[in-house]
């Protein structure tokens, strides 16, 4: 049963005729060329501009028309309809003005400069610096913004050379005991630090490792004890880890084969023999262990089904269980008519479509399920209204869903994503911030708070809540944890307490999820959304993403360090799910891939055997026909569900998983 709610159609009409009367005025007047005054312009960070924008006709003379501006990069610049501009990250970029509905644009190009530096702070040495060992002193560097800079070039300086030396990178080699001072300079400063050299007690050196060998992708942790005349351990002497490979593999010029960080984590992409080295000063040890392959064998799914859906895009896609024993999903429409599907997948081989409900939007984008209390939410994006917002239903019954309310107010900018957790919805608002609304009252929902941050040009696209805490996917700000009710931080849902956060310098994050490993680590996954090439929906030879899945290890909430990715050379991930040891990432154009995230995670899990299953959603008679874009995964009773931009739903039924190979 497809059904529309009456107020969107009313709605609907009354806007569509003011778009056409707006239309109609602009075609009326033929645009040639649009300026923007000035056209080149160079501000500081922080610092505002005024641009204006004049239309002309293929004369030359001057034409009154509403013209519209916009931001190359609206979270490094951001511009407002009056022209006013803002800056907010340091980058060349482009502010635009057009007409509406008109190809036609005028540029300005806009430098934002770096502030001027603050200050240069040599840090302290994390150990004694013996003669005969080479350390790396760390530097803050700080600019009148109070940033911390990383890219600016340092000249180093030692005051006796024939104490210490030091390279342009700040890494400090020790020939004798004595003292010297360090100075490290640029943009007029200068930072110091003396620093003194000790006599080297180093005598010994032996090398232990957690295990005797493993499989492609296992952690193997070697541990270097130095020690004395008397053989005497000496704590914080510094080691340095380095390794040679002999491995299966003839080709010439390969990839690195593994991989040993400063702590001695060591993790291996082929399977082979590996000497791990540690080198303390002038003296050696080593030690050699196998890596086997991670499984004996890799197999492929056989069963699969579709929900078809090819007149218009799928957005994403909820998985659940109903109270009457049969297996339900819903899945939204993006760039559309406002729709969302309620499918019976009992049987995933034939998913079918039982109902459907049209909200005045052009976009559907996200769709949660609170089935305990068969509560469904989606989010509106387009409303003809320009009121966008949710819309609460009633999906105790799937095949009879029923509106219970909609929530409008302050989210008229458009809800892109939610989350249900503890009867409160967490909607993602006009992508600047998360608001909390109570749905204890399906039919009244009231908003009880909000979370955002106060940094420059911020924005957010996502929001995940497990055991009380939001994970927020916040763009160039990364992932920032929220304390909605944990109480880690005394924070509830009437006031939500920011915990912990990471970023990463690509500045694209997307989508988060967590999870606690029995391995005993919590790792929050962490996906970029990128295209390179460009996106249009409708041309599949520009469909293709770019980035990764960052693994980040939260196991310590206010030290959370990158420990992991899964790369998938030629696409971008969109969302995913982890459950039992097992990632389940829509790839965008390299479909579903299902991944082992089992034990401690380290270097690029793409290259380590631990691919279980990858399928594309093929569909000759698709949106777009034959071009997969996996668009949302979700794991539920031994299959995946899959939901495709171009081709709609789909099940595949997960093989066994393959044994692993013993060491």
């Amino acid at each position: 049963m497809n059904r529309i709610l009456p107020v969107t159609i009313a709605t609907t009409a009354a806007v569509l005729c003011a778009s056409v009367a707006f239309a109609q005025d602009s075609a009326a007047v033929k645009v040639g060329r649009i300026d923007i005054h000035p056209a080149t312009i160079t501000v500081g960070v922080n610092d505002t501009a005024r641009l204006t924008a004049t239309a002309y006709d293929a004369t030359g003379k001057k034409v009154d028309v509403p013209l519209l501006f916009f931001s190359s990069s609206r979270r490094n610049l951001s511009v407002d309809q009056t022209g006013l501009v803002s800056a907010h990250r340091p980058g060349e970029y482009r502010i635009i003005a057009a007409v509406r509905g008109d190809t036609l644009r005028g540029e300005a190009r806009v430098s934002v400069r770096w502030p001027a530096l603050e200050s240069i702070e040599i840090a302290q040495s994390p150990t004694p610096h013996f003669a005969g060992t080479t350390i790396g002193y760390a530097v803050r560097v700080l600019d009148a913004s109070g940033a911390g800079r990383n890219n600016v070039s340092l000249n180093w300086r030692s005051s006796n050379a024939e104490v210490a030396s030091v390279d342009q990178f700040g890494q400090v080699t020790a020939h004798k005991a004595g003292t010297t001072t360090l100075t490290a300079s640029a943009g007029g400063l200068s930072g110091t630090r003396t620093v003194t050299i000790v006599a080297n007690p180093a005598r010994g050196i032996t090398l232990s490792s957690s295990a005797d060998g493993g499989r492609m992708g296992d952690v193997l942790h070697f541990r270097a004890t130095v020690s004395d005349g008397a053989g005497a351990p000496i704590p914080g002497y510094p080691v340095a880890y380095s390794l040679r490979a002999d491995v299966e593999d003839t080709v010439i010029a390969p990839a690195a084969a593994a991989e040993v960080d400063a702590r001695g984590a060591f993790v291996a992409q082929r399977a082979g023999r590996y000497t791990v080295y540690a080198t303390a000063g002038n003296l050696v040890a080593h030690k050699t262990v196998p890596i086997t392959h991670r499984y004996s064998s890799m197999r492929m799914e056989t069963g699969k089904g579709q929900g078809a859906v090819r007149d218009v895009h799928t957005s994403d896609i909820w998985v659940w269980s109903g109270k009457d024993g049969r297996d339900y999903a819903v899945t939204g429409t993006w760039g559309a008519r406002g729709v969302a599907y309620f499918w019976d997948v009992t049987d995933p081989a034939t998913p079918t479509r039982i109902d459907s409900l049209q909200v005045d939007a052009r976009t559907v984008n996200d769709v949660k399920v609170d089935a305990d209390n068969g509560v469904c939410v989606i989010s509106r994006e387009g409303a003809s209204s320009r009121r966008n917002g949710l819309v609460v239903l009633d999906c105790s019954n799937p095949r009879d869903v029923q509106v219970l309310s909609s929530f409008e107010e302050g989210l008229t900018g458009g809800v892109h994503n939610v989350f249900l957790w503890n009867k409160h919805v967490f909607a993602i608002n006009a992508g600047t911030r998360y608001d909390i609304i109570s749905l204890e009252d399906p039919r009244n929902p009231k908003r009880v708070s909000y979370f955002e941050l106060d940094t420059p040009g911020h924005g957010i696209h996502d929001v995940w809540v497990v055991d009380g805490i939001a994970y927020s996917s916040n763009w160039g700000d990364g992932i920032v944890m929220v304390d909605v009710g944990n109480g880690m931080a005394g924070g509830s849902l009437e006031k939500p307490v920011q915990i912990g956060s990471y970023r990463y310098p690509i500045g694209a994050t997307h989508s988060a999820f967590p999870y606690k490993s029995p391995a005993g680590k919590f790792y929050v996954f962490v996906g970029d959304e990128q295209f390179p090439y460009g996106l249009s929906p409708d041309d599949a030879a520009q469909a293709e993403a770019g980035g990764y899945i960052h693994v980040v290890d939260f196991t310590d909430v206010k030290n959370p360090k990158e420990v992991a990715r899964y790369q998938v050379p030629e696409a971008g991930p969109h969302n995913f799910w982890v459950e039992n040891d097992t990632l389940y990432v829509a790839y965008y154009n390299a479909g579903l891939r299902v991944v082992d995230v089992s034990g401690e995670l380290k270097g690029n899990l793409y290259e380590q055997g631990r691919e279980l299953v990858r399928w594309k959603p093929l569909d000759p008679d698709g949106k777009v026909a034959n071009t997969p874009m996996a668009w949302g995964p979700q794991p539920h009773k031994g299959h995946v569900f899959v939901s495709d931009f171009n081709s709609g739903l789909w099940s595949v039924k997960l093989p066994e998983r393959p044994q692993p190979v013993t060491p």
